[in-house]
């Protein structure tokens, strides 16, 4: 709702104040449609070059993330610390019971009590290979830490690229406009000998093309970059705090320290409170009873 907001703000302040100090529309609605083809479509053709299949599907889907918002809610953590304290709690009563809970997450009876969580390959995953990492006795809970540090910057780097992508045609498009503009006057010059008002008219279409790729980089591919990239960056916050109560669990903290240190690491604004998630843990352990 906030992404809509915006546009709609950016489009009534450019073009209402555009209009409230005299200019008029008309030149430029004609020309639009001949400007957005050159310069939409250089971009568009610039952005297919340079990425493969797979990171041009990844930043179209990305693109729905700036009207979404993050995926992960203050729930979420909630029910994250719920499910990582049980499994914690029967790995520590009973490992082998726990296996059955790693080994196939898809039909365990714990991780079906969070279905969010559960649908989420990479939290699921996530959290069973370093369960399985621990059950592996290692002498230093450094290794696995390390190993889940290079793992989370590397799934990182790759959420953030359909970020980058709109960054970089949001650089383009300045210079796309210029070479739109470039081409108006071309036209232009084509037509040297006509009236003064004819030339007004067609100078005024070629630099439409410069206000439109400086428009379009600046309104709304850049804003659209920066937006997905905080939204990656606050979901990454979900994953990072699943490295951290198990990283806890491996130096053998106490199940609800190793809770508290993932409450504590979790961001303000979705942090639970300590009493309600309190109360949630007692409610797991009389369900576990």
């Amino acid at each position: 709702m906030i992404g809509i907001i915006g546009i709609v703000t950016i489009f009534g302040m450019v073009f209402g104040g555009y209009l409230l100090a005299g200019g008029k529309m008309a030149i430029i609605l004609k020309t639009l449609p001949f400007e957005m083809i050159m310069i939409g479509g250089a971009a568009i053709g610039a952005f297919l070059i340079s990425n493969d299949m797979s990171a041009i599907k990844h930043t179209a889907k990305d693109v729905a993330k700036v009207f979404k918002g993050p995926k992960w809610k203050p729930q979420d953590y909630r029910d994250l610390l719920c499910l990582l304290f049980e499994l914690i709690r029967i790995a520590r009563q009973n490992p082998v019971e726990v296996e059955q809970h790693i080994e196939d997450p898809a039909s365990s009876s714990v991780f079906s009590k969070y279905p969010k969580i559960q649908a989420d390959g990479e939290a699921v995953n996530l959290i069973c290979d370093t369960m399985r990492s621990a059950s592996m006795n290692y002498d230093d809970p450094h290794q696995v830490e390390e190993v889940l540090d290079k793992r989370m910057e590397a799934n990182l780097h790759h959420a953030l690229h359909s970020s980058h992508a709109l960054q970089t045609v949001a650089d383009g498009l300045p210079a796309l406009g210029i070479v739109a503009a470039v081409l108006g006057v071309i036209k232009t010059m084509g037509s040297i000998d006509q009236p003064p008002e004819v030339l007004g008219k067609l100078i005024g279409g070629a630099l439409v093309g410069t206000f439109l790729g400086v428009f379009l980089a600046y309104g709304l591919v850049g804003p659209f970059a920066a937006r997905v990239k905080t939204v990656i960056e606050e979901d990454n916050h979900f994953y990072l705090l699943i490295r951290e109560v198990l990283i806890a669990n491996l130096h053998n903290h106490a199940a609800a320290i190793c809770i508290e240190v993932g409450r504590q690491n979790t961001p303000a604004h979705c942090r639970p409170d300590f009493t309600d998630l309190e109360q949630a843990l007692k409610a797991v352990k009389q369900d576990a009873a």
